[in-house]
């Protein structure tokens, strides 16, 4: 565990980040950096396999930028670090599987960081919006992926018109996974990683490569980069020791034991 804004608590295979930077858990410039290094070392860590992102406190999960900061020098523009804004949104590479637990009031970046996870899992309580419309900015990030995940009119009214919009909304359009109490959020979101953790790591990988390269390909040249062993992850399960013992553990009617290699 680690002081300052970000903590972090790891237990087997599961890295736990929290946030914690009162009152609200908005974002500098250093903050963003420390994430970013933080996730990086998540990455390249083989004997991590899954991360859960949550905040501390029950009213504020984050609302993205933090604008104090801008006003005392922080440059919009300026150095986020090694991943962009919260650590994820550039992250290359990032081959494992992210879950994100929101309670309380989730907007503008800080949405967008939800969104940068694979998971998002939410408070009962938790409430979010894009409000950037109402400052005169966009919101970049959020633009491209929220018509990607949700129907397009649905994000495109919740892009337009800075609405708020609560946790059972949310779930009804798939943007989140499940809805928990605001004290069951953080055991939820650890039963879910414990389940990610026990799978086989390889195919995590390869299923990340593959979904985020594929997005703006046809199916067909996907489909052919994928049996041409052009995506590296794909190729090095093909030829590892998971895939002959997920084979094995089939015949033999038993739990694979997946390692890694």
């Amino acid at each position: 565990m680690t002081d300052g804004p970000i903590r972090t608590r790891q237990e087997g295979g599961i890295l736990e980040v929290t946030l914690d930077r009162p009152k609200a858990n908005a974002i500098d410039l250093a903050t963003s950096r420390i994430m970013g290094e933080t996730f990086r070392g998540f990455r390249d860590d083989d004997s991590l396999r899954v991360a859960i992102l949550r905040a501390e406190g029950d009213r504020f999960f984050c609302p993205g930028w933090d604008l104090k900061a801008a006003a005392d020098g922080d440059a919009v523009d300026g150095d986020y670090g090694v991943g962009g804004f919260g650590g994820l949104q550039e992250l290359p590479r990032l081959n494992k599987p992210v879950i994100c637990a929101v309670n309380g009031i989730c907007c503008g970046g800080g949405l967008e960081l939800a969104l940068s996870c694979d998971l998002i899992l939410a408070s009962e309580t938790a409430t979010f919006a894009l409000p950037e419309i109402r400052s005169g900015t966009v919101a970049d990030a959020a633009s491209i992926k929220l018509p990607k995940r949700i129907p397009y009119h649905v994000a495109m009214d919740l892009l337009l018109t800075g609405r708020w919009f609560d946790a059972a909304e949310a779930k009804t359009w798939g943007l989140v996974k499940d809805i928990t109490t605001p004290e069951g959020l953080l055991p939820a979101a650890w039963d879910l990683a414990r389940l990610l953790e026990a799978g086989p790591p390889l195919v995590y990988a390869a299923i990340k490569e593959v979904v985020r390269e594929a997005e703006d390909m046809k199916f067909q040249d996907a489909l052919n980069r994928i049996t041409k062993s052009q995506f590296a992850t794909v190729e090095r399960l093909y030829s590892s020791e998971d895939q002959l013992e997920g084979a094995r553990a089939f015949a033999e009617k038993r739990d694979p034991v997946w390692r890694g290699r």
